[in-house]
């Protein structure tokens, strides 16, 4: 069980520590105790991304349950679309401040003056978010932590079992993740269903980065560096 546990989990647990060491990078500079530029800070973000992904490429042979094959599925891919696209809406729609945790600095590429060097950062971001994080995201939710809640052997139960129990805790608990709680839980339901209706992690992988790459594309052209 546990060479099934990990290659879901670590993935998921490095990425959260990369932000961990980020927040207390920051709050070391807050405080004085270390010289770091909030351009400098930024390069933290392509160092997770390729770790994580360097990490996903080590374990792909073990992600039975990751079938992109599923995309040839026409109804099941347009409704990851439109999934997809409807969470978009929702996310920058839910910005209220009674459902927000903390705040939110975001990703600003304007901070870094060297143009290649900017452009070179934003598709690292644009990347991490639009293909490392859905991948990331969806094996350690989806796939495993819904399962597991329902049985801590969590390899017996097939993909896309509903119990409530699970869909409502995995859904909190994914809200929780982010700092906009409320929109964070209505993606974990709204991708959590999705899962229930396709029976696949794919469509859930393909729906996460249509969201998180239109948001990308939004921030981008908005200059709203709080939802990056």
């Amino acid at each position: 069980m546990k060479q099934e546990f990990w290659p879901r989990v670590l993935p998921f647990a490095l990425f959260m520590g990369f932000i961990g060491v980020q927040e207390g990078l920051a709050s070391l500079v807050d405080k004085g105790w270390l010289a770091l530029s909030t351009q400098q800070s930024l390069f933290l973000y392509p160092i997770k991304a390729l770790v994580v992904f360097s990490l996903l490429l080590f374990f792909y042979r073990r992600y039975d349950e990751l079938d992109f094959s599923d995309l040839r599925k026409f109804a099941d891919t347009a409704l990851s679309l439109l999934v997809g696209i409807v969470v978009f809406i929702l996310w920058i729609n839910m910005d209220w401040a009674f459902a927000t945790f903390g705040e939110s600095k975001g990703f600003d590429p304007t901070l870094i003056v060297d143009d290649s060097l900017r452009i070179t950062l934003i598709a690292f971001r644009l990347f991490g978010a639009a293909l490392v994080v859905p991948i990331m995201e969806e094996l350690f939710w989806r796939s495993f932590l819904l399962r597991y809640i329902i049985d801590s052997n969590f390899m017996a139960v097939r993909i896309g079992t509903y119990t409530l129990s699970s869909f409502v805790i995995g859904s909190v608990l994914f809200g929780l993740e982010h700092n906009l709680v409320l929109a964070g839980i209505m993606a974990g339901a709204a991708y959590s269903l999705l899962l229930y209706r396709t029976k696949s992690v794919a469509q859930c992988v393909l729906a996460h980065a249509v969201t998180n790459l239109i948001l990308g594309i939004y921030v981008l052209q908005t200059a709203n560096w709080q939802f990056w």
